[in-house]
């Protein structure tokens, strides 16, 4: 099968491009002018590039042409001192023009990754596709417009659309759960509240095969779909087995939450105006404060998603990938 997968230069496109690769499809990856240095990998594994940007539709109907299936990766995620403007040219506009293209180049199945972010909070894990939609940021935000985008086009146009909202993606490859990592191997991992806070990861190897299930199952087309880890766990539990796996003692250390919310508001307030990364802010609170705890049933009833990567295996891959490139 032709496929064509954005945000190939990424953690998650990364790993679909060559997972899909590897599975016998004829890969295509957008890459941006400026990520050209980062396609070597998409290379080694066959993968034509295809020079294009989210931003210029020429380049997308080109990238599009004589393709099935559209894997639609690439996203801004959060980066401070950008502006709201941003996210949307890229998560919303960025998606509108590669709907577009992909109609006019007669496309037939769009896979959108949004996240499961959207659901916000989670008042009753664990939840279901059909729980609340309460984006937190902008970045949540605009991946739901993103998604109800690409639905409302597979429900007008003769265009296949799956969406599928993944979780707390992590595994080789990956860095922004380095921050966690070094934190609780340095013993400087402050616990804000109880931990009693539920959290979801998915491990990317894991998240992949779900993608190309999205891709590929016939039954799949104008649904939306939860593609979630084998298990949820608490916070304190997830902190405690990372520190089993980094050979140190779980911390102590347990701070009230709110005051400390208050300083990263304050910090936000100071440092997003002048464009410096606040060292602390809101969201990192909150990562303390919101449940995320999913139910992919329908996921495993409908494409036979089995995700097996168990929580504790897939914290060892990871801390040994993280010494292995000498960042842990």
């Amino acid at each position: 099968m032709r496929v064509l997968v954005t945000g190939a230069t990424g953690f998650t496109g990364g790993w679909l491009a060559r997972h899909l690769a590897g599975a016998g499809d004829e890969v295509r990856a957008l890459v941006r002018p400026v990520s050209q240095g980062r396609a070597d990998g998409l290379r080694e594994v066959g993968a034509q590039i295809a020079t294009g940007d989210l931003g210029d539709a020429r380049s997308l109907e080109a990238a599009c042409r004589d393709v099935e299936v559209v894997y639609h990766i690439a996203a801004t995620y959060r980066t401070a001192g950008q502006p709201a403007t941003a996210y949307r040219e890229v998560n919303v506009e960025g998606t509108r023009r590669l709907l577009d293209a992909a109609e006019t180049t007669g496309v037939r199945r769009v896979v959108h990754c949004s996240t499961g972010g959207v659901h916000g909070h989670i008042e009753d894990p664990p939840a279901t596709e059909a729980a609340p939609l309460a984006p937190g940021d902008v970045y949540q935000e605009t991946k739901l417009q993103g998604e109800r985008l690409a639905r409302a086009r597979g429900e007008a146009t003769t265009l296949e659309v799956v969406v599928a909202r993944p979780i707390g993606i992590y595994g080789p490859g990956d860095t922004r759960f380095l921050k966690l990592f070094r934190g609780i191997a340095r013993r400087r991992f402050p616990m804000l509240g109880d931990g009693g806070v539920y959290y979801h990861l998915t491990y990317i190897e894991d998240l992949v095969q779900g993608f190309r299930l999205c891709g590929t199952v016939p039954a799949a087309a104008g649904r939306t779909y939860l593609l979630v880890g084998p298990r949820y766990t608490t916070l304190k539990e997830l902190v405690a087995l990372i520190a089993a796996e980094l050979a140190v003692s779980p911390p102590r250390l347990s701070l009230p939450v709110w005051p400390v919310w208050l300083v990263g508001a304050l910090c936000e307030l100071v440092c997003v105006p002048l464009r410096i990364e606040p060292p602390l802010y809101r969201r990192r609170v909150e990562f303390y404060t919101k449940s995320r705890a999913f139910d992919a049933s329908r996921a495993r009833q409908e494409l036979g998603f089995d995700p097996r990567v168990d929580l504790q295996e897939g914290i060892h891959r990871t801390a040994v990938w993280y010494r292995d490139q000498g960042l842990l």
